[in-house]
């Protein structure tokens, strides 16, 4: 499983930027006009306010694991690139630590 979880991570990394790199340069939108273009529309404001739920779930299920890995990094690759590369990043590295014995997995 962890193979399948790095794949998806770099999926989730690749994918997204494509679309929003096309955006970037199409429209030269920086990132004060990016985010009023996150809620354009409802489907898009749907689409986006679910993102950011999910994202504070995911941070909060972090904070609260008992074991696993710091989720600081985890935050930064939320933000920076997206949930579909952070949440298959932490879980790559979550079972990584599990399978060396340093962080218990329930």
């Amino acid at each position: 499983m962890k193979n399948v979880y790095l794949i998806w991570a770099i999926v989730g990394a690749v994918v997204p930027k494509l679309f929003f790199l096309g955006v970037f340069h199409e429209q030269m939108v920086g990132l004060t006009g990016f985010v009023p273009a996150l809620f354009v529309n409802g489907p898009a404001g749907g689409f986006a306010a679910d993102l950011f739920i999910t994202s504070f779930v995911f941070w909060t299920y972090m904070f609260t694991a008992k074991s696993g890995p710091r989720p600081w990094l985890f935050i930064v690759l939320n933000l920076s690139i997206g949930l579909s590369c952070a949440l298959p990043a932490y879980l790559y590295r979550r079972t990584v630590l599990a399978q060396v014995g340093k962080g218990e997995v329930a």
